[in-house]
């Protein structure tokens, strides 16, 4: 029998997602959603015991969901969903970075970063939505659709490592937005906030509010990161189910850990040589499950070695960020002889 071809036809993706678990997880997700609207109707400023809370709790439930999916589906289906996670948080916090620059670039009150950062959420689970349902056709369609994410994530890769080792500081230039441009150009901006209100009526005519561009920006950018972040995932898994979930689990908990990590994001100087390297392996990873479809003697990557690299990786850079900052201190700070 011959080997398939890269234009053949792939087999029906599996999924652990019947109709009932799916109705189960929409309707949860949109009652944690409910809930954080409704927590955010008055605007005030997060201190860091709350976010702390609302991390920890956020990293409860995809930990006890994982031990659902095991006793459930098996361990091979916990596995994937853990890497999966702990691939989207990475690049989670890299996005953090980014929306720090643009709550920064638009002088959002602290009070209203909070409100900021949950329309970017719900925007981000929408267009992560529609990417992973365009992700799951084109792996139903043939299997040319690995080697398409393969390379989208080696590129991305390539970029990431090549800016990080320059040492280029990521930068927001909002004035280049065109999103923003296409809003300041439609309708007035009031020049102050007012309050959470996106809209005002102005002079007898509606005017948007900084905050409705700030908004706005933060949605563009969710489609550049959900480019990224749905071949990374499908990297790791071919279960829709189980990419949407990593996808909205890792996305619910970053308002909270947004205000605990505000502090701490620019120090993690080598984040970025981290996830370079991580999507480079996923890249990697998706190539050779391509190639092995045809030439059955490729290698493939387990998703349990794919974990502990991603793990490992994490760490070092963590470790290496934590050196550099320390010798950093002392070479400004030189202790006196005494």
């Amino acid at each position: 029998m011959p080997a398939p071809t890269s234009l053949e036809t792939a087999a029906p993706l599996e999924t652990i997602g019947s109709p009932h678990l799916w109705v189960i997880t929409v309707a949860c997700l949109a009652l944690l959603l409910g809930a954080d609207f409704v927590l955010t109707r008055r605007p005030h400023e997060v201190r860091m015991r709350e976010a702390v809370r609302w991390s920890v709790f956020y990293l409860a439930l995809p930990l006890l969901f994982g031990v659902y999916v095991w006793l459930a589906f098996g361990s091979q289906a916990s596995v994937e969903f853990y890497t999966g996670y702990v691939v989207e948080k990475s690049l989670s916090v890299d996005n953090l970075f980014v929306f720090m620059l643009l709550l920064s670039a638009f002088a959002v009150p602290r009070e209203l970063a909070q409100r900021v950062l949950l329309y970017g959420i719900i925007g981000a689970l929408a267009l992560r939505a529609v990417f992973i349902a365009l992700g799951a056709a084109a792996l139903a369609s043939g299997t040319w659709a690995f080697l398409l994410f393969g390379a989208i994530l080696i590129v991305t890769a390539g970029k990431i490592l090549k800016d990080a080792l320059r040492g280029r500081e990521q930068e927001v230039d909002i004035s280049s937005m065109r999103s923003v441009r296409l809003l300041r150009h439609v309708m007035p901006v009031t020049d102050d906030y007012r309050g959470s209100r996106l809209m005002v009526r102005e002079s007898g005519r509606r005017a948007l509010t900084p905050l409705a561009l700030a908004i706005v920006a933060v949605f563009a950018t969710d489609i550049v990161f959900a480019v990224d972040s749905v071949p990374a995932v499908y990297g790791v898994t071919e279960d829709p189910f189980l990419v949407f979930v990593t996808n909205a689990f890792a996305l619910l908990g970053l308002r909270a850990l947004y205000f605990v990590l505000q502090g701490v994001l620019e120090k993690l100087r080598h984040l970025n040589h981290g996830l370079g390297v991580i999507l480079g392996f996923i890249g990697l990873k998706l190539v050779l499950h391509w190639a092995h479809g045809i030439w059955p003697a490729v290698p493939q990557i387990p998703t349990l070695v794919s974990l502990g690299v991603i793990i490992a990786v994490l760490t070092t850079v963590t470790i290496t960020s934590v050196h550099a900052n320390s010798r950093d201190a002392q070479r400004a700070d030189p202790p006196s002889d005494g």
